[in-house]
């Protein structure tokens, strides 16, 4: 019996098997490409470390900070924070002239509306001086008796009125911008709050995307805390801004009211003046009066 090891030395020939040089060539491929497998291994080590840098300034920008109004006004830039500080003022002057104008406007209306009631109830200037409180009113009515004395007996009686409704509207214009003190405040935060917060936040802004050059990196994660620092100044502006008009424009029309009032003052004086005057009276009580 033939051994296995005869078996297999008949069963497979001994002569040499030629290797087409097709498949030399596609077993020898792999070999080839291990150079450039090397070669790429130095390129991606840069990207690598790069990837790795990326991932440190994000997660250091991940932590936790402090996004509240104080935490963002403590974190924003110096000139961010000259800006909100300016707004804080801005609106704390507003709110103080509110509460200012608004007591001096319920007082002098008040006063003027309770003078136009004694101004008409009385019959001459006489009563006039002594019932009407002292205010506005009163001041326009000094100033027509102050007119009164400085006439003659000779001038005319048209003349006279007219000069003492001259003299009326000038008193009448005095208060009306004694009155309107401080609304003019309010118009310049009203026009110029907006864009105040604006250039704060432009500001910042651009030093949020200073940022991002030096960090190399365009993650939101970096950049957002800077930014909502910097649209803070903006929010800001709006609060300074928008109270500031909606007030100017409340007073403009309680000031409106008011003149109103002087107005009718004015006219009911000019009219115990004139009857004064037709009736002879004025010149009975200069004539007595020279006469003691």
């Amino acid at each position: 019996m033939r051994s296995w090891k005869a078996f297999r030395r008949g069963a497979v020939p001994s002569t040499p098997v030629k290797t087409p040089v097709g498949l030399k060539l596609r077993r020898s491929v792999p070999l080839l490409s291990l150079p450039l497998l090397l070669l790429s291994f130095p390129a991606a080590a840069p990207a690598a470390a790069q990837d790795a840098t990326e991932r440190t300034v994000i997660a250091a920008a991940a932590l936790p900070r402090d996004l509240s109004p104080w935490g963002m006004f403590m974190q924003a830039d110096v000139v961010v924070k000259a800006v909100m500080i300016g707004l804080a003022f801005a609106t704390a002057v507003t709110w103080t002239v509110w509460l200012a104008k608004t007591i001096e406007l319920i007082k002098a209306r008040r006063n003027a509306r309770r003078a136009l009631r004694e101004l008409a109830s009385v019959r001459n200037v006489e009563d006039a001086v002594r019932q009407v409180p002292e205010g506005a009113v009163a001041q326009l009515l000094e100033g027509a008796l102050a007119e009164l004395r400085l006439s003659t007996d000779r001038m005319d009686k048209e003349g006279i009125k007219a000069r003492i409704a001259s003299r009326l509207q000038q008193i009448e214009a005095a208060a009306s911008r004694r009155i309107g003190l401080g609304t003019g405040v309010l118009a310049t935060i009203g026009s110029t709050g907006p864009f105040v917060g604006l250039f704060g936040t432009v500001w910042g802004i651009m030093n949020s995307f200073i940022g991002i050059s030096k960090s190399q990196t365009t993650n939101l994660a970096v950049v957002a805390p800077g930014i909502a620092e910097a649209l803070l100044a903006t929010a800001l502006g709006l609060v300074a801004a928008i109270p500031a008009v909606m007030i100017y424009n409340l007073f403009a029309r309680q000031i409106a009211s008011y003149r109103a009032l002087l107005g009718d003052g004015s006219a009911e004086i000019t009219r115990l003046v004139g009857r004064d005057l037709d009736s002879g009276t004025v010149l009975v009580r200069r004539h007595l009066a020279a006469a003691e």
